[in-house]
């Protein structure tokens, strides 16, 4: 899966942000040691969010779909990183409930 800039015609083939594999089993087949955690929720999330969505990189978080902007993180993850921006979820691991724009 291929995570690119929101570019407008054949801009957006342009160069690839990130390269993230379809199916998260693969990066502890291929890492050779313990794979980062954050790299597994940002698999899981683009994976499931791809089926219905175009999914693209945000210049200040990890996600923008539908001029949404997703930030994905653990259940520590704070809201430094997107404080300035509009229209943002932060999508937690390790939580069992959402509030305001905590999505678990």
């Amino acid at each position: 899966m291929q995570l690119r800039d929101m570019g407008e015609g054949i801009g957006q083939f342009g160069k690839v942000d990130k390269v993230y594999l379809d199916n998260t089993n693969l990066i502890f087949a291929l890492a050779e040691q313990q794979p980062e955690t954050g790299n597994i929720r940002e698999t899981v999330f683009f994976n499931q969010m791809r089926v219905k969505n175009e999914v693209f990189r945000s210049e200040k978080a990890d996600f923008n779909i539908n001029n949404i902007t997703f930030e994905v993180g653990g259940k520590s993850k704070n809201q430094e990183q997107i404080k300035d921006l509009k229209n943002v979820c932060i999508v937690k691991d390790d939580i069992e409930y959402g509030y305001q724009n905590v999505a678990p």
